[in-house]
């Protein structure tokens, strides 16, 4: 598969001029697989719920998902986006899934960041995989990140991939991307947003530092600071070995009879 992520700036509460740069950095190159930042097309700092309603929609429908199909159509491929969602008055922080078709799929994100749990309800769809024939792929959104539970639970319903929308701003989360790469034997694309954003006093700048990761959690692309899209070659089925020796295997091995996990 010829995967990819997209690393930019987007403009807070601009979606038109956000769709337009993401079409031009994206060109028409061809991906089997293209994943975009958290909250990609609205912009992440809101001060209050009605500001950030008046961006969200619902998904399918709309703007975004028509932009979405649009883009998927033009890169010929799958597209993963951070996008704010709305369902009814109800709004979720959320990655949604795109085929050149049309929507094919929608995680909300559970762990909510700091503030965003005055704006945002937390996920309740669980972590779902996707078959898209080629691929089992499953999508997590930001601060999903610190719980290992996340990524330990697409994996084990079958993820071969983790995508990974973000715009993180403590510097040493990316670090973590290889530890859950490594933990359960999968790809991981890691998109994250650069820039910053000021609304009603406050300030965030985030850090960048995307990367697309092999499943013992090498670096087969990877971004400082800098807006761009990277690309890599990589192929699902070693996913499919979870094994560190000839005698271990990361599922297998497991001893939930052990573990208390509340």
């Amino acid at each position: 598969m010829h995967a990819a992520l997209l690393q930019f700036a987007p403009i807070r509460g601009d979606k038109e001029s956000n769709f337009r740069k993401i079409k031009k950095l994206c060109g028409s190159t061809q991906l089997d697989l293209l994943v975009l930042p958290e909250l990609a097309t609205t912009g992440y700092l809101f001060g209050s719920k009605e500001e950030l309603a008046l961006l969200a929609e619902a998904f399918p429908g709309g703007q975004t998902s028509e932009f979405l199909t649009e883009l998927a159509g033009t890169i010929g491929g799958h597209v993963v986006c951070g996008v704010a969602e709305k369902e009814g008055e109800i709004l979720y922080n959320s990655a949604v899934l795109f085929s050149p078709q049309g929507h094919l799929g929608t995680y909300r994100k559970v762990h909510l960041f700091d503030k965003e749990k005055e704006l945002f309800e937390p996920g309740n769809v669980g972590f779902p995989v996707f078959d898209l024939g080629e691929a089992k792929i499953g999508m997590m959104v930001c601060f999903d990140w610190i719980f290992p539970e996340s990524a330990r639970s697409l994996a084990l319903a079958g993820a071969e991939i983790i995508c990974h929308p973000a715009n993180l701003v403590l510097p040493y989360c990316p670090r973590a991307a290889l530890t859950r790469a490594i933990e359960n034997h999968v790809f991981y694309l890691l998109s994250d947003r650069i820039g910053a954003e000021q609304s009603r006093g406050e300030e965030l700048s985030f850090i960048g530092q995307s990367r697309i990761l092999g499943t013992k959690g090498e670096i087969l692309a990877s971004l400082g600071e800098e807006e761009a899209l990277i690309t890599a070659e990589i192929d699902p089925s070693l996913a499919g070995d979870k094994y560190v020796t000839s005698c271990n295997h990361l599922f297998h091995d497991r001893r939930p009879d052990c573990y208390r996990l509340g």
